[in-house]
């Protein structure tokens, strides 16, 4: 029996080192889809892009202005990009997953004042996204909650 149960161990190991990186991705992929910003105002499809994640509007609750042109990233710092559709913009991008349920060194840009934050997501429990965007360190930021989008 004892012969047996040290047969059985390279065999557990051996398992053990395919099923744990696979669990990994999983975890790794966990924000990939499409997610709701606060209060619904826009959708962000977030996917990966080589090693890293990056994330486009999609859809917004209110994609016209009031003279029904549609909106515009106005306040882009680059001149060339003010006539840039906020449907398809890019949001969210370059975050690395560090294995504990956040998104790290990532870039979030806010097409209200056309500037671009240093940005870090985590992963609730309840399945919910913290984005915290910030200036320099984390404790000088802002966190917004988005919540998952149903797939139509």
């Amino acid at each position: 029996m004892r012969i047996r149960s040290l047969l059985c161990l390279p065999a557990a190991v051996l398992l053990l080192g395919i099923v744990a990186p696979c669990a990994l991705a999983a975890d790794r992929d966990a924000i990939v889809g499409q997610w709701y910003t606060v209060e619904n105002k826009a959708r962000v499809a977030i996917f990966a892009c080589e090693e890293r994640y990056c994330g486009r509007i999609v859809w917004l609750k209110e994609p016209r202005n009031s003279d029904g042109t549609a909106k515009i990233d106005l306040h882009n710092p680059d001149p060339n990009q003010r006539r840039a559709p906020i449907i398809g913009l890019e949001l969210v991008s370059d975050f690395a997953f560090d294995g504990n349920a956040e998104w790290k060194g990532g870039r979030i840009y806010d097409p209200e004042n056309g500037k671009t934050y240093s940005c870090k997501m985590v992963l609730t429990d309840d399945g919910r996204l913290k984005v915290r965007g910030y200036i320099g360190v984390s404790l000088l930021g802002r966190t917004q909650i988005w919540t998952r989008a149903i797939p139509e």
